[in-house]
């Protein structure tokens, strides 16, 4: 067991775990990837995540669907203007950069070049 791990950044727990590449908070559950400075960059491996306005993005942001989406095996998709609530940033497929769980279709990944921030 790594006893040089960096307390939680949101909670600030001490008892923060490894799990794959993550690091872990056993109290709030948040999970994120260590960065070599110390500090949360909030994007995978120092990327920076931008929206389709240039607004720099972060875990737990909540962003806004600008334009509609076209959904294989649903009949309506996804609107423009649909609220995206706490989005979780990943190194994705194709450019889908965006890891999130949208009200009535469920968890997708969506590109950040569709959303702005909310």
């Amino acid at each position: 067991m790594n006893e040089n791990l960096p307390p939680c950044p949101q909670c600030s727990c001490e008892y923060t775990y490894e799990m794959n590449a993550l690091v872990v908070c056993p109290e709030c559950g948040h999970e994120w990837v260590p960065a070599e400075g110390g500090a949360d960059s909030g994007a995978p491996a120092g990327q920076v995540v931008k929206d389709s306005v240039g607004n720099v993005l972060k875990d737990g942001d909540t962003v806004v669907v600008v334009k509609a989406l076209k959904v294989k095996g649903s009949p309506s998709g996804i609107k423009a203007g649909t609220k995206v609530r706490n989005i979780r940033l990943v190194d994705g497929v194709d450019g889908h950069d965006i890891d999130c769980k949208i009200d009535g279709f469920g968890a997708m990944q969506l590109k950040s070049s569709v959303v702005k921030k909310g």
